[in-house]
């Protein structure tokens, strides 16, 4: 039986020598989307406006269409990376740790993969 802190027992330990690209990588991401996110503001106020046909032709633009797809990947990118970190801070057991990360990764990628087909489906004239 150990009579240690949890705290007197990760000391000494040093880093686990990982997590910086995570975070650097979070941190990047969440930089990235300020302007997106500003330019999606704008952009909802200009649909809004709009019918069904002029926001068709709006999604058409080459920009509109790429900024929107850059919104859309960083962002579940970032949803992603970020509810790893909740995930592995707050699941204890491994299996269901393992598992939680596993659908997080899944349902983030299939989610973003199926918002970004479908942006571009339209972008490209087939909607």
């Amino acid at each position: 039986m150990s009579y240690r802190t949890p705290l007197s027992t990760a000391r000494g330990l040093g880093s686990a020598k990982h997590g910086v690209g995570h975070w650097i990588s979070e941190r990047v991401a969440a930089v990235a989307l300020v302007p997106l996110v500003i330019w999606g503001a704008y952009s909802t106020i200009l649909l809004a406006r709009m019918d069904y046909y002029e926001a068709v032709e709006w999604i058409r633009s080459p920009v509109n269409a790429t900024l929107m797809v850059l919104s859309i990947g960083i962002s579940f990118m970032h949803m992603q990376s970020g509810l790893r970190v909740v995930i592995e801070d707050y699941v204890y057991s491994h299996l269901n740790k393992a598992a939680a990360l596993l659908a997080n990764l899944f349902v983030s990628g299939l989610a973003g993969a199926l918002a970004i087909m479908s942006i571009l489906k339209v972008a490209l004239g087939g909607g």
